[in-house]
């Protein structure tokens, strides 16, 4: 395997596990007010259609291009440009809008979030 799709990958599953935890701790903050999600098909259709999920659909595509990239391409150009559109997306941003503010927040609230940040940053 080259250093390009590993490194592709590696990402990936980095991201995946942010992803992750990003969703879960939204979870329980959609539970605490709106009362249990009763199954994983209904989560699945909250966090793609409910706009209190929507600030997580930047990180969602991200994740989906890369799957693109790991079918198609093989040129380290796409991966550098993709590892820059990430470090912009994942600058938390207490008096940001949209993703940087709610990501800032989250990373404000849940050390699983922290610990997943970390490890994409690695790669980053």
């Amino acid at each position: 395997m080259n250093r390009y799709r590993q490194g592709l990958e590696d990402l990936r599953r980095a991201l995946l596990d942010l992803h992750k935890a990003l969703l879960d701790a939204e979870r329980l903050a959609y539970e605490r007010i709106h009362g249990r999600v009763s199954s994983a098909g209904e989560f699945l259709q909250l966090a793609m259609h409910d706009p209190w999920f929507a600030w997580l659909h930047p990180l969602s595509q991200l994740v989906v291009r890369i799957d693109a990239l790991l079918d198609e391409s093989d040129e380290a150009g796409v991966l550098q440009d993709l590892m820059e559109e990430l470090r912009e997306l994942l600058r938390p941003s207490e008096y940001g809008e949209g993703f940087a503010r709610s990501y800032y927040d989250m990373l404000q609230r849940s050390p699983d979030v922290v610990l997943a940040h970390s490890q994409v940053k690695r790669f980053l």
